[in-house]
């Protein structure tokens, strides 16, 4: 099928794969594979010109904006780093829709026996770890604490753990993990749910066809959002 007749829905394995699938259901899309069994990254659905391709989290603004892809999800957090990279605004997307899935936070942790309010009222310099700089370097500026911003892509409980840093600025979701290796959660920086992105241009040459999704999509939230 031409690329210009059909709708490219990029998607990360996961949690929000696993949550925005209720949602397109609803929408009446179905994708037809599971990606943890299957091995292709290009997903078809009951929809002959609908489609479904599997990228990194962090990749799903790139794609939407660029063009590999008409439609994103992917998480509040992943678009705010995103537009830090490129110069503190992503103009080459627009988001119609929170879809309220995926929720979690952003949070500063420290190990349970570190003062961390004796130190910020202090005026002490802390090494923060993090995977999210630009959101971490937002807050701590906003606060007025001088930080030395080090960023790591994973198992961020470490970090404290072993001297590298004082802190950490991570996603935070039941807070298990942090229990498990002693950290506790010191401030909320924001919440967190998952966004649906769009390609402006996508949306002006494909309107007629993304424009019902959106709605329908945005139906499916109607009840969540009146049961909150």
């Amino acid at each position: 099928m031409n690329p210009n007749e059909t709708l490219t829905l990029a998607l990360s394995k996961g949690r929000i794969f696993d949550e925005t699938l209720p949602l397109l259901r609803a929408a009446g899309i179905e994708v037809l594979e599971d990606p943890q069994t299957s091995r292709r990254l290009i997903l078809p659905t009951n929809r002959p010109g609908v489609r479904v391709v599997l990228v990194r989290a962090t990749d799903v603004p790139t794609y939407v904006e660029h063009g590999g892809a008409d439609l994103g999800v992917c998480g509040k957090d992943t678009l705010i780093e995103h537009a830090a990279a490129w110069g503190g605004a992503h103009v080459g997307l627009l988001e119609p829709l929170d879809l309220g899935i995926a929720r979690c936070r952003m949070s500063v942790a420290v190990p349970a026996d570190f003062d961390y309010a004796r130190a910020v009222r202090q005026g002490a310099r802390l090494r923060v770890a993090t995977k999210y700089v630009a959101i971490a370097r937002e807050f701590f500026a906003a606060k007025g604490v001088h930080v030395d911003l080090i960023k790591l892509y994973g198992s961020m409980e470490l970090a404290p753990l072993t001297g590298l840093a004082d802190a950490i600025v991570d996603l935070v979701s039941t807070g298990n993990t942090l229990k498990a290796n002693q950290l506790v959660e010191v401030e909320r920086i924001m919440d967190i749910s998952a966004r649906l992105v769009v390609r402006p241009t996508a949306l002006k040459a494909k309107g007629e066809r993304i424009r019902p999704l959106l709605h329908a999509l945005a139906v499916a939230l109607a009840p969540a959002s009146d049961g909150r």
